[in-house]
């Protein structure tokens, strides 16, 4: 099984994905999160998951521009009467942290504006996939942060842990802090985290 392809984009539309590697093309279906991050580029690293389709009996390869989208989509799929398709879908709809924060606050109304994705489908995606986000089985750390606070995020999560204080809460206020002040600095995060923990 392909972990990664490292390539030239041939071919890129906001469904689909032509990476070249040493002169063979390889077609992956990718979503707009990926579409989005990839366009303008004219080489990139994408992530795979190949997934076997029981209708027809093929296997369709999907591609990532990042571990982080390809870890929900794999949960997402993991989710009783969640397909790829189904996954594709909300991670073209919704970023990762999106996502993630739907999930966490059980915000099932955010879910259910995805097309295709009904009151039962949000709720059994919420109560499914709220433990593993928490316990890390969703984005890490580095991929929550944007790269200008990066630093700074993971100086003070390293702090707070010290402190005694649980990663999984200390992410979640460090990216409360960082969407409402992304250049604050190492004390401001500490700071408020310890208000909000």
């Amino acid at each position: 099984m392909l972990e990664y392809i490292n390539g030239r984009i041939e071919e890129l539309s906001p469904t689909r994905l032509v990476i070249d590697n040493q002169g063979m093309g390889y077609c992956l279906e990718i979503s707009l999160q990926t579409y989005e991050k990839l366009e303008g580029k004219k080489e990139a690293v994408i992530y795979i998951q190949s997934q076997f389709n029981q209708r027809d009996g093929t296997t369709v390869d999907y591609g990532f521009a990042s571990k982080d989208e390809r870890e929900l989509f794999r949960l997402i799929t993991g989710v009783s009467g969640m397909g790829a398709a189904s996954a594709r879908m909300i991670l073209s709809s919704m970023t990762s942290r999106e996502l993630e924060d739907a999930i966490l606050s059980e915000n099932v109304n955010s879910l259910k504006s995805v097309k295709g994705i009904g009151l039962k489908s949000a709720q059994r995606i919420i109560l499914e996939l709220k433990d593993k986000i928490v316990k890390g089985g969703g984005a890490s750390s580095d991929v929550l942060f944007t790269s200008e606070s990066n630093a700074a995020a993971d100086e003070a999560t390293s702090a707070l842990q010290m402190l005694g204080f649980n990663k999984a809460n200390i992410q979640k206020a460090v990216q409360a802090i960082l969407k409402a002040n992304p250049r604050a600095s190492v004390e401001q995060i500490i700071k408020s985290a310890l208000q909000m923990l």
